[in-house]
């Protein structure tokens, strides 16, 4: 089993137990506050099951009907997250307006806010492993898992927060106010990570650092060639496709050019293990004297 299927079964469970967590501190207090905390867990878990399905999907081989695989389904994952998070957002609003108009009494707070703080603290541990794995795996399906439980984990501490002080302080309004704002930095959330989702649908462009490492090794492992232009990137999931024209001289053979271009890969995927490469070979005549000049 691949390490980020493990992974993505990993954070289905850890999303049930801190949604089981969270669901027992606002049943003990009656806190809106903390309802709103456990129906973002609720989209925790449903976001990982997506995760999970996507990352299968996109490990899938290519077929006649994907020639180019099956990568491009974690960023549907990742799109479909944002939706979901968005809907608990307003979810959470609903709740919390509702509860300002009618602030209800908050019991067992002791009790409650130290369940939640476990669950909190759960929940940063597993947002770490997510994001560090996830870059490390280039897995855009985890890292946006990870970017939402970091949300999660920073609106938790501001509800523990606000919900100690609603209730030392006997100011009622505090608790819904607090799950609005849990709404607001929710809603705002779910819109980045489905954002950063469509611009891999869009096939964007490797980032400027990673391009620039790409023209820098072109450059330095192309001997024989004269130039390559017309470079162009894009990424999905793990996979970077690169693809340009290299130009090489007049008199080279086919056998030549065959093993410059075989070097130059070799020396990208040094850099881009997953890559996918594709190089168009072009005559001297062809040189537009820009773009990648061979050193």
């Amino acid at each position: 089993m691949h390490q980020t299927v493990k992974i993505a079964i990993g954070s289905i469970v850890i999303g049930l137990l801190v949604l089981g967590l969270k669901s027992l501190a606002w049943w003990l207090t009656g806190s809106v506050a903390l309802l709103s905390d456990a129906l973002e867990s609720t989209v925790n878990v449903a976001t990982a099951i997506a995760a999970l399905v996507a990352i299968r999907i996109a490990q899938r081989p290519a077929d006649q009907g994907h020639p180019y695989g099956h990568h491009k389904a974690e960023f549907f994952s990742a799109v479909l997250e944002g939706v979901l998070i968005i809907v608990a957002a307003l979810l959470i609003l609903n709740e919390a307006w509702r509860a300002f108009q009618s602030p209800r009494a908050i019991e067992q707070a002791g009790l409650g806010l130290a369940i939640n703080a476990a669950a909190g603290a759960v929940n940063a541990f597993w947002c770490l492993v997510l994001l560090r794995q996830g870059r490390r795996l280039r897995s855009p399906a985890l890292v946006a898992d990870g970017k939402h439980l970091a949300t999660d984990v920073i609106s938790s501490a501001g509800v523990l927060i606000g919900v100690g002080l609603a209730t030392a302080t006997g100011w009622l309004f505090l608790d819904p106010i607090l799950a609005m704002l849990v709404g607001v930095n929710i809603l705002w959330s779910g819109w980045k990570v489905m954002t950063a989702s469509l611009s891999g649908l869009m096939d964007e462009a490797v980032p400027t650092a990673t391009l620039r490492d790409i023209r820098e090794i072109i450059s330095g492992s192309g001997d024989g060639a004269l130039e390559a232009h017309d470079l162009r990137t894009r990424h999905a999931g793990r996979v970077t496709f690169i693809d340009f024209h290299l130009v090489v001289p007049g008199e080279t053979t086919v056998a030549d050019a065959h093993d410059i271009c075989d070097r130059i890969e070799a020396s990208l995927k040094t850099r881009l293990p997953e890559a996918q490469i594709t190089i168009h070979v072009e005559p001297e005549h062809k040189a537009k004297h820009s773009g990648v000049l061979v050193i």
